[in-house]
């Protein structure tokens, strides 16, 4: 294998890897993906959400074939406190409409499928190494270095994940900042179908993503989690790692906190834990996203940093496949001119730039800091609580105006949001 050389080397076997991969050998370029796991998704402990819109675009139709677990129909937003919990639930048609579908998936299972997509397509998988540095020569990316193996390629593609040590070490990106990461634990709870179903009022097929905000993370600036799949919940807390240091309550316990909280625990009664995982996650945000091109070389998916969390909602999968797809395309054009200079791969970030995105992280870009204010995980659940208890409890002590209680407290939220 040393005396080969390819057109395009992935480092990573995740979304954006094989998308990437995916494109490419439908190209006909000769593509070598290496992925450090045993398989495709055996590292990634992701089980959560993927908008199908980007991946529709590549393969019409994914969802007949792929693993995916549930369609999400219904939405659930909560604000907890100890022993209470204020909830949006949102159950629209157009969630199921072409073009607006998203499911629940075990990454696993889902790397791995559209990995042996890719190597239908004539894609070179190789699993079990990891690559140790990047082979550079007068300045440009000619290759990889995994022990004493060296691989030549015109293109080096880093979708390596969320540190992307590689990006790190020809000073493409920098090291994450404790506030710029979080620890995501996460628990996969066995259920049978009819249970899930019945519990979380869902039709056979339909599934739930529920977002907490609270008294799960302890008050700490992070989330909650919890998506209904065929026969299994997934459900976690996702916490930056700046608000570790320091604090009492571990990772692990949180998880407990969450499980065993009045609004949850009833509806994974009886589960059974079939696995545990824990992994680095990137915060993302616009300002966080680095040099994506250089001579030789193209970052994707985590390893760009390429994730927004809203609170309500989080996305990565969807920009990690667009990040892919926009990167096979550009390798394709600079394999027809014959030219992979930075000059040629500039177009990678032209074509980001025209994408939902760019589009959408500079959208809600400065979003980061108003989910950093620690009164959204400390003040406002406790508020909330106690604002719906004057509307829905009757102790027969008289009425209360509530209206003196919500305007105030509508002007505040819009008045800290502006901030």
């Amino acid at each position: 294998m040393g005396e080969d050389k390819f057109d395009v080397i992935i480092v990573g076997g995740g979304l954006a890897g094989s998308t990437a991969a995916y494109i490419l050998a439908q190209e006909g370029m000769e593509v070598l993906v290496i992925e450090r796991g045993n398989y495709s998704g055996s590292k990634n402990m992701t089980g959560g959400r993927l908008y199908g819109h980007s991946l529709e675009k590549i393969i019409p139709e994914f969802a007949k074939e792929a693993p995916v677990e549930r369609r999400i129909s219904k939405e659930r937003f909560s604000l907890l406190t100890k022993d209470s919990a204020v909830t949006l639930e949102y159950a629209g048609a157009k969630t199921g409409t072409p073009g607006c579908e998203s499911y629940s998936v075990l990454r696993a299972g889902f790397d791995r499928w559209l990995a042996e997509k890719a190597e239908e397509e004539g894609a070179m998988y190789i699993y079990g190494i990891r690559v140790d540095d990047l082979i550079v020569r007068d300045g440009r990316v000619c290759g990889v270095i995994a022990g004493d193996e060296e691989m030549e390629s015109d293109l080096v593609i880093l979708a390596d994940g969320v540190n992307s040590l590689l990006a790190q070490k020809i000073g493409m990106k920098k090291e994450l900042l404790p506030s710029q990461s979080a620890v995501g634990a996460k628990e996969i709870i066995q259920l049978d179908a009819a249970t899930i179903e019945q519990r979380f009022q869902l039709n056979p097929g339909e599934g739930l993503a529920w977002i907490f905000q609270g008294d799960c993370t302890d008050g700490r600036i992070g989330d909650g989690f919890l998506y209904t799949n065929k026969d299994t919940v997934s459900l976690g807390v996702l916490t930056t790692i700046e608000d570790i240091d320091g604090k009492e309550t571990t990772i692990p316990q949180l998880v407990d906190r969450l499980k065993n909280h009045p609004a949850v625990k009833p509806l994974i009664e009886g589960g059974k834990l079939v696995e545990y995982s824990a992994h680095l996650v990137p915060e993302g945000g616009y300002s966080m996203v680095p040099t994506l091109y250089r001579d030789g070389v193209l970052l994707a998916g985590d390893a760009a940093s390429l994730v927004i969390n809203l609170g309500f909602m989080i996305r990565g999968m969807d920009l990690a496949i667009e990040s892919g797809r926009l990167a096979a395309q550009t390798a394709a054009a600079a394999k027809e001119k014959g030219d992979f200079s930075a000059d040629t791969l500039a177009s990678y970030q032209q074509a980001l730039e025209d994408s939902f995105v760019m589009k959408d992280l500079k959208f809600y870009d400065g979003y980061e800091k108003v989910m950093e204010d620690r009164r959204l995980y400390q003040d406002c659940p406790a508020k909330a609580d106690r604002l719906f208890a004057d509307l829905f409890v009757v102790d027969g002590s008289g009425a209360k105006d509530i209206s003196k209680k919500i305007v105030p407290g509508l002007i505040e939220g819009l008045e800290n949001y502006n901030n």
